[in-house]
């Protein structure tokens, strides 16, 4: 298996959204996105598959050297192996990666984020900095569309938080906002327990407006004339923005239902996005 093959088998067993939005793309950008993909896919499960705090540390130490490998060396992953020539071809930068690191890093310094400006934070180094390498990787003619992708970035996150409440506190996670929880009178043992109040269902209503205002805010920044070569951005957009109204529609109960969007559904998005978007 070569190192394309190895990032595109990522891709697509991990039966992420991600993989609908890359299928009508040509074949260099389509081969980027899974390198970038798959890169973030192996930093994520450094953490989230070790119980072992310090095995994590050390599993993401080795990806900042492998990641300078791919930069100036020679990288011995298949996922590093891909990102050398992508890095090259589409201009990214080392330092947007070493910031998806330290995103990761903070999931080991924090199983509580206290108030959403430390979230925002991580959001941004996770999903807003991965939101800018991919819009380098479709092309764009103004600045602005940068701002369009890191606020595309972060809307995503939050939906993902939104939806994984429970998965998240079953892993002793929690990824809202205590001041937050605190301030709507909700408790860290509502969550243990999935007592769906009036009080969680005001929280997370709060959180699905602010995802909104993410994907509001995404949508005013790019500029008309990048939307063609940001296509595959929207399509994830629209596909995740669905998946944050289901979740809104269903009553927001995400301590005793998990919100999907089926595979039939997911491509329908992607293929009438894609379509219609000019």
């Amino acid at each position: 298996m070569t190192p394309d093959e190895y990032c595109a088998d990522r891709v697509q067993r991990a039966g992420s959204s991600f993989y609908y939005s890359f299928l009508f793309l040509a074949e260099p950008r389509r081969r980027a996105m899974n390198a970038l993909y798959a890169f973030c896919r192996e930093v994520d499960d450094a953490v989230d598959e070790n119980s072992d705090p310090i095995v994590a540390s050390k599993t993401l130490d080795w990806w900042r050297e492998e990641l300078e490998q791919v930069f100036h060396g020679n990288p011995q992953h298949p996922v590093g192996q891909a990102l050398a020539p992508v890095t090259r071809e589409f201009g990214l930068k080392h330092d947007h990666f070493k910031e998806i690191l330290l995103g990761m890093r903070m999931d080991l310094d924090y199983n509580r984020y206290p108030d959403f400006e430390t979230l925002e934070v991580y959001c941004y180094r996770v999903a807003g900095v991965v939101g800018v390498l991919a819009a380098e990787v479709f092309g764009y003619r103004q600045p602005r569309t940068l701002e369009f992708a890191r606020q595309l970035g972060i809307a995503l996150q939050l939906t993902n938080i939104i939806r994984d409440v429970r998965e998240d506190i079953d892993r002793n996670r929690v990824y809202l906002p205590l001041a937050e929880m605190n301030h709507f009178g909700v408790s860290v043992d509502d969550l243990v327990l999935y007592r769906e109040t009036p009080e969680f269902f005001r929280l997370m209503t709060h959180q699905v407006n602010r995802a909104r205002g993410h994907f509001q805010r995404a949508s005013i920044s790019l500029a008309q004339d990048d939307r063609r070569a940001q296509r595959a951005s929207l399509v994830m957009g629209n596909i995740y923005r669905a998946l944050l109204e289901e979740i809104a529609d269903g009553g927001c109960r995400v301590l005793t239902q998990r919100t999907r969007l089926t595979p039939l559904r997911k491509l329908w998005i992607a293929w009438k996005s894609w379509v219609f978007i000019h």
